[in-house]
């Protein structure tokens, strides 16, 4: 049996309907399994509207398979994401937005950041099958985040 590996790398643009019908396509190619694939696809739209909002305005997305699982990567031009940002990630029921980050953290199976020499790497990480199944009486409070150390948890508590 003859095993395919797929890598999408494209810059980011205001095209958030480009976006994400790319990382769809690809993690529909990768077997991603439909709830998976919607998770991740809102959690890179999240993303990349944090670049075009935050981020310098461009970057570059780059998708592949690692073990059972779509890793995404987003790197940004400006640079200014940090762990803190991470960290600090809440919902304010108040708020009319600002809620992103909080929303990749509890999206994907685990959410990496590191800076780099270009800008702010965000790594996102979503698994075949969830380590935690998805119900709909399930509170993303429940899942625990980690970020470049996975000994050190980031998100909501």
């Amino acid at each position: 049996m003859m095993t395919f590996e797929f890598e999408l790398r494209c810059p980011i643009t205001a095209d958030l309907g480009l976006m994400r019908d790319l990382v769809r396509i690809h993690g529909h190619h990768c077997g991603l399994p439909r709830g998976r694939l919607e998770d991740l696809v809102l959690a890179v739209n999240e993303a990349v509207t944090n670049v075009l909002d935050h981020g310098g305005g461009s970057g570059t997305l780059t998708a592949r398979t690692a073990a059972g699982q779509i890793v995404v990567e987003i790197l940004d031009v400006g640079g200014r994401l940090t762990r803190d940002h991470l960290a600090s990630a809440r919902v304010d029921p108040a708020g009319s937005h600002g809620y992103g980050l909080w929303v990749i953290q509890h999206l994907c199976d685990e959410v990496a950041l590191e800076q780099t020499g270009h800008g702010s790497l965000l790594t996102l990480r979503v698994r075949h099958h969830p380590a935690v199944p998805h119900r709909p009486d399930h509170r993303p409070d429940q899942h625990v985040r980690s970020d470049h150390h996975p000994a050190q948890p980031v998100g909501v508590p």
